[in-house]
Formats: C-alpha cells, sequence, structure tokens
C-alpha cells in the first residue's frame, strides 16, 4: 500500500503529531511524507519525499498573525503550480493533516483525501465555539485544505469521530517534576514585549522560548532560549506552570504533564479562539492578550495551584489502524 502523508508546516504542532503518526502508518505499507509551509522550528527524524513552500500563516510580532506578510509570503501562481506537481494519483490513500497542496491536488482531481487533524475536531459542530463570530476565520479553516472525509483531534472527544490528543512518546516516558520556573513560548509576541510585561513579576523564574531570538540572554528573572525542542521540553516537564498561545500540541502536552496552564489566543487565528473555548469549557484560565490590563489575571494563575486532570490515552495506533481499515 502506498500512503502520502501531508503534514501543514505552519507551527510545530503538526510535526509533533507526525512523530508518533508516520511509525504508525508505516506498519501498513510505504509511507511518502510531505511537508508545506515555512514557519515550523521541527525536524522529522524521517525522509521527507516533498517539501512545498504552500501557504503559511507568518506569526508577526506583537499578539496575532501578520496578515500582510501572511499575504506576500504566498502566490497564487506558485500555489497552483505546487497543486499541479504533487501526483497524488499514484497514492492508494492520501492521508492530510491540515496540508493545502495535497487537499486541494486531490479535489481538483476527485481523488479521496482523508483529513487527520486539530482543525477538523475544533472545527467539528459538537466541539466548543467562542462567543465571538469570525465569518473570514471559519471560511478559512473551512475551504483552506478540503477533504472528502474528516477526522479531527481535540483536548476532549466530543464525538466519535474526534480523538484525543497525539502525545508524542518523548513527553510520555517523562517524569515531571516542579522546580518552580514558568515555561513560556509565545511566537507571535517579540522579545522586548514579553520582557516589559513579566520581568514585573519579580519573584517568578521565566523560561521563554523565543522564534525571534538566535542565542540566549538573560535580563533580571528571565531567561529568553532560542527554539531548541529537547530544551523547551526539559523546561516545561519541570516547571511550575506553562504560559503560551492557544495552539493544540503545547496546551495538551502541559496538561498531559499535570501542569498549571494560561493560554494568550494570537489576534487573526480563529483557530487558537476556537482552542481557548473549549480549553475555558475545562477549566484553564485564558486572557485576550499580553497587556497591561491581564496582569492581575496573570497574577491570581501564578497565586493559584489549581490544575485540570486529563485522560490522554496512548492509541494513536488504533486510531490509524480505524481509518486505514476503514478506507484502503
Amino acid at each position: 500500500m502506498k500512503i502520502l502523508y501531508a503534514i501543514q508546516g505552519t507551527g510545530n504542532g503538526h510535526l509533533c503529531r507526525a512523530m508518533d503518526v508516520i511509525p504508525c502508518l508505516q506498519k501498513f505499507g510505504e509511507v511518502d511524507v510531505l511537508i508545506s509551509g515555512i514557519q515550523a522550528d521541527i525536524c522529522l527524524p524521517f525522509e521527507i519525499r516533498y517539501r512545498l513552500h504552500g501557504m503559511s500563516f507568518i506569526f508577526g510580532k506583537s499578539g496575532g498573525v501578520d496578515i500582510w506578510k501572511t499575504f506576500m509570503s504566498s502566490t497564487l501562481r506558485k500555489f497552483i503550480q505546487e497543486i499541479n506537481s504533487i501526483p497524488v494519483e499514484k497514492y492508494d490513500l492520501v492521508i492530510n493533516d491540515f496540508e493545502p497542496i495535497t487537499a486541494w491536488a486531490c479535489h481538483t482531481r476527485d481523488i479521496p483525501c482523508i483529513g487527520l487533524s486539530h482543525q477538523i475536531g475544533a472545527m467539528h459542530k459538537s466541539s466548543p465555539k467562542p462567543e465571538d463570530s469570525d465569518m473570514m476565520g471559519k471560511f478559512i479553516m473551512k475551504n483552506y485544505a478540503p477533504c472528502t472525509h474528516s477526522y479531527g483531534f481535540h483536548f476532549k472527544s466530543y464525538h466519535d469521530d474526534i480523538f484525543t490528543p497525539v502525545i508524542r512518546k518523548p513527553i510520555r516516558e517523562l517524569k515531571p517534576t516542579n522546580e518552580g520556573h514558568y515555561t513560556v513560548y509565545l511566537p507571535s509576541y517579540d522579545d522586548a514585549h514579553i520582557l516589559k510585561h513579566l520581568s514585573k513579576f519579580q519573584n517568578i523564574k521565566w523560561e521563554v522560548f523565543s522564534k525571534h531570538n538566535m542565542k540566549a540572554i538573560h535580563y533580571k528573572n528571565i531567561s529568553i532560549n532560542p527554539i531548541n525542542s529537547e530544551a523547551f521540553v526539559k523546561s516545561m516537564a519541570s516547571s511550575e506552570g506553562v504560559l503560551c498561545g492557544a495552539g493544540f500540541e503545547t496546551p495538551a502536552e502541559a496538561l498531559y504533564l499535570r501542569k498549571k496552564l494560561l493560554v494568550i489566543p494570537m489576534k487573526n487565528q480563529y483557530e487558537q479562539h476556537l482552542n481557548s473555548a473549549a480549553l475555558e469549557e475545562m477549566g484553564v484560565p485564558v486572557i485576550k492578550s499580553l497587556k497591561k490590563k491581564y496582569e492581575y489575571d496573570i497574577a491570581l494563575w501564578l497565586n493559584s495551584k489549581a490544575t485540570v486532570q486529563v485522560d490522554y490515552q496512548d492509541n494513536t495506533l488504533q486510531i490509524v489502524e480505524q481509518i486505514i481499515n476503514k478506507h484502503q
């Protein structure tokens, strides 16, 4: 069986999940991996058959997606060329983790495309939704990577076709400790903005991981470190709590490790507002932005001992087997 597994390369979450999904797929056939996108910091330990520019969301520096840079980074001509370049018809099965090139290649050639992504879980009618309506955000998520069959991941299983998060093996093997520091990952804020606000909590040791700095620096009670997967996991596993964007994988891993969690959804990123709605329903505190008016909420969180309990079973192989058996 020839399988094409296509992965969205914006951010790190899709690639983290792929580390566990790919070995499971390889049990059922020959797997070619495709990655599109230019905003990831993680390298997969597998051969990448296709690496494409795709259509990436570019993180800004003040809490959101940079719409202009996102638009300028992608051209319609390049997008169409990449769609035409992928031979999806030679595969027995195409599995897609919110990756637009293969999704549209399948769509235009009337070839089945199996969607397996967090975005599907978040958009499902059974999943929590934010109060604020974002018609453009809904439209983008619905049409970004169209598929013929849909399976999703979310913080809870809201439906039979929505599974709990894939927690990668290195996280499952950890023995969490508490060394008193707080781990921070807010890629849509620049270092100066983070330093300005977190330095006000003088008795707290912050370990920040930054997309905007290539070398480690220290400022008062804050260390700023370049993105490094192993260092980040080590910091998170030994932390008192985690302050991060309202993505999917990092909050899911923090919950699995029984860490205190506070999330800040990106502006202009509907998926993160969907995630925030689900997390808030579970009892995770959410603030709208990293600004002075929310420093009181951060202080309340720092003084709290509350954590949210989850049960994320290691069932990735069963999920993959279920999908393969249904669609082969």
